[in-house]
């Protein structure tokens, strides 16, 4: 068994991208620039925005973050994007989800421009990448895609099974991974929670995406042997063994099912760190498509 290190690999991606960086500012380009809004105090959100602020200094990015009270209306956060989107100093721009219940998220995800949208969620972009061409594909997908790549995870002709079928993780994976591209030519059968004999299907896969919500819903007697998992899930559960007074598990039951896997991702420290680290590279990028 073999697992798929997230946080090496992330740690690897920010290394090749702090050199590029370096090299684009000695050739007298600017800094990449990425700004993220947060509405509220969601404590999940603001760890993770934190932690974006923070590898943006790490890789030589420059960074805003633009707090907003949870009281903010529609309007307000509207006004906010459309002034990122007219800043020519800002290059990407995220709005941390999720939102409070009174704002239309989907109203505010069509307002940022497609050009800046580093997370990958307009309509244009999603349309883009499910057409297979250039563009922007949101962070947890890309990161998935860059760690069966760089650890050499074949593809082509397999059967991937992914299970959930969301707009951030499980429609965007299922897509992706049968186009044809280096990572894809894969056969893949998406499923959810509507999905009879789901144990019929998932033993039939070569390769598993697990984005369902579901603490250790994937056991060991619903894969075959030698099968690839990618966990996507990650929620806390009480352990009071633990001195936080909690443990963090994936969509799959790890111990149980890793002893019949070739490759496995780890929660935490599998998916999540990629997350981060793609959403960087599409900031690289949508930098270097302006210069």
């Amino acid at each position: 068994m073999i697992l798929l290190d997230g946080k090496k690999t992330a740690a690897d991606i920010k290394a090749e991208i702090a050199l590029e960086v370096s090299t684009l500012i000695e050739r007298g380009h600017k800094k990449p620039h990425l700004a993220a809004i947060i509405v509220g105090n969601d404590g999940a959100s603001l760890t993770y925005v934190n932690a974006k602020v923070k590898a943006c200094e790490r890789v030589g990015f420059e960074s805003t973050l633009i707090r907003l009270p949870e009281n903010t209306t529609e309007s307000d956060l509207l006004n906010e994007i459309a002034i990122l989107n007219i800043d020519k100093d800002i290059d990407g721009f995220i709005v941390q989800l999720p939102l409070p219940k009174h704002i239309d998220e989907q109203k505010i995800l069509m307002a940022v421009d497609p050009d800046k949208d580093v997370d990958g969620f307009h309509p244009m972009n999603v349309g883009k990448m499910a057409l297979n061409l250039p563009t922007f594909i949101s962070a947890t997908p890309f990161g998935i895609l860059e760690l069966l790549d760089r650890y050499n995870v074949q593809t082509s002709g397999k059967h991937v099974v992914v299970l959930g079928r969301s707009h951030i993780v499980g429609s965007p994976m299922s897509i992706l991974l049968s186009q044809k591209r280096k990572v894809g030519d894969a056969t893949v059968t998406i499923c959810h929670s509507r999905t009879k004999n789901l144990k019929e299907i998932t033993l039939q896969a070569d390769i598993i995406v697990a984005a369902i919500g579901i603490p250790e819903f994937l056991k060991a007697d619903m894969i075959k042997e030698n099968v690839t998992v990618i966990d996507v899930g990650i929620t806390r559960l009480a352990d009071s063994t633990k001195q936080s007074g909690f443990r963090l598990v994936g969509d799959v039951a790890f111990d149980e099912v890793s002893k019949k896997c070739d490759f496995i991702t780890p929660v935490p420290g599998g998916v999540g760190p990629m997350t981060i680290a793609m959403l960087l590279k599409n900031t690289l990028l949508a930098c270097k498509r302006k210069s």
